[in-house]
């Protein structure tokens, strides 16, 4: 079967053979992808401002170009899952790409001929940040069917996938950054547009006939048949279900999201003003988010290796508490150079970790047909709090100053963490509803509220519906 692997019975046999046909191309298409796309998208955030800011000389406009860019992404990518659910990722993500490469090479088309105006550009990039989120969540549901493919352990695809996104945000900028100064914007957005181009290509060519099928079609469910209820609506609330009724997912996203939520401020405004009091200025919050970038490929390249043989709820705490908390209390104390350069760095390596482990959990908990709209749903939750966060952090620094702020977001951070990494539904996650028992369990889940009244669907429960019958616990993948 392909599409979501099934949890692993015990260590060492959650590794599947090949598929014959394919490989590892699979999965190299789905990475290769990523990497285009992501490259593109980076270098867009650089291009598209500085085009607006000096063609229009307005600081405001340029805003509302990176706004208007943004909140379609986060929005449609949220209401986005039962469309690729329905119709397929594989069908999704080249449509979105082939989209988002005519509209980017439109704005320096449109400008060499003299009628591109402020609106019809606003225009253009909200298409390009609408039809981005979908091609976004097309690749990330295709990922585990690549990896089970390839006869790859989850961890180890979700660990490479980290290692793209990382070397994607960490490069793009500094090719978007060069590219701009040497050529200017118009020639940055025809490589943004030929990036997206050759993202459809590979998704088009690279990837072997058959993969990115529709989850459900023809009015059926995912794998056992069941009719999928009618109506967007009902499929997006379907989604909706699952994931208030698994107490572990739902404890992922809010630490996800809380912790985007505090990095955002502590990028957009607490990095910036540290550096500003300390004297180091832009050299320094180079210096810093440099090395954080760097053992964070490290670390993900470590964990794609090894994360499978680890215990999860101690990558979890691991991960956490090393990557986000000391670097608050780092800046907090005044602490120097030397002292902030090694705890950044070590925060990196803790962060590589944590993408194979919680990416491999959500993937595993998932009935394939769910997939899009639940992934969906969870980054939605973890981008929410993301333009809050710069505000947030502005205001609180207003009213009681840069050290107090950092002090709390790193104590809010920590009691997040905490609450979530010790709930009872981690030991699901680190060794129960394991093995084909445990996915026909989940993909009971998946299908049981199809019928049920809308009010009773929706309704939150403590525990995932589906599990009132004992478990045979099975020794999981997750460090013995």
């Amino acid at each position: 079967m392909t599409g979501v692997p099934a949890a692993r019975t015990r260590r060492g046999a959650g590794r599947r053979r090949p598929d014959r046909a394919g490989g590892r191309r699979p999965l190299v298409g789905v990475l290769a992808s990523t990497a285009v796309a992501l490259t593109a998208t980076r270098v867009s955030a650089i291009a598209l401002p500085w085009f607006v800011l000096v063609t229009t000389g307005s600081a405001t406009r340029t805003g509302l170009v990176a706004f208007c860019e943004l909140a379609p992404y986060v929005v449609v990518k949220a209401l986005t899952g039962p469309l690729v659910d329905r119709v397929g990722p594989r069908v999704v993500c080249w449509t979105a790409d082939t989209l988002s490469a005519t509209a980017a090479a439109l704005i320096p088309l449109c400008h060499t001929l003299g009628v591109l105006r402020f609106w019809p550009l606003l225009v253009l990039v909200a298409v390009i940040g609408a039809v981005r989120g979908p091609g976004d969540l097309a690749r990330d549901v295709m990922l585990p069917e690549a990896a089970d493919r390839g006869g790859l352990r989850l961890e180890r695809a979700t660990g490479l996938a980290g290692v793209v996104e990382q070397l994607a945000a960490t490069a793009g900028p500094a090719a978007g950054g060069a590219l701009v100064a040497l050529a200017g914007p118009l020639p940055a957005l025809l490589a943004t547009a030929a990036c997206f181009a050759l993202g459809s290509v590979i998704i088009g060519l690279v990837l072997p006939p058959g993969m990115g099928r529709p989850a459900a079609s023809g009015g059926t469910g995912g794998t056992d048949g069941n009719p999928e209820p009618d109506g967007y609506g009902r499929r997006l609330r379907e989604g909706f279900a699952f994931l208030r009724g698994d107490p572990l997912l739902r404890a992922i996203c809010a630490v996800v999201g809380v912790g985007n939520f505090l990095g955002a401020a502590f990028a957009q405004v607490l990095v910036p003003l540290w550096a500003r009091d300390s004297g180091g200025g832009p050299v320094v919050i180079g210096l810093v988010n440099g090395l954080f970038g760097a053992t964070a490929v490290l670390g993900g390249l470590t964990a794609a290796a090894v994360a499978h043989r680890l215990r999860r709820r101690l990558v979890f705490f691991t991960g956490y508490l090393l990557s986000d908390t000391p670097r608050y209390l780092v800046l907090a104390l005044d602490a120097p150079l030397w002292l902030v350069a090694v705890v950044f760095a070590t925060g990196g390596l803790g962060a590589g970790f944590l993408n194979p482990i919680l990416s491999a959990i959500s993937y595993e908990r998932l009935p394939r047909h769910l997939i899009g709209r639940v992934r969906a749903l969870t980054a939605a939750v973890a981008w929410a709090g993301i333009p809050f966060g710069g505000l947030a952090a502005g205001a609180l620094i207003a009213a009681a100053g840069l050290t107090p702020t950092l002090l709390a977001a790193g104590a809010a951070h920590l009691t997040v963490v905490i609450t979530g990494g010790t709930r009872g539904a981690w030991r699901e996650g680190q060794e129960g509803e394991e093995g084909q028992e445990g996915r026909e369990k989940r993909e009971e889940r998946g299908t049981e509220t199809r019928g049920k009244p809308d009010h009773e669907s929706a309704a939150p429960t403590d525990a995932a519906p589906g599990r009132s019958t004992p478990v045979r616990r099975a020794r999981g993948p997750a460090g013995r």
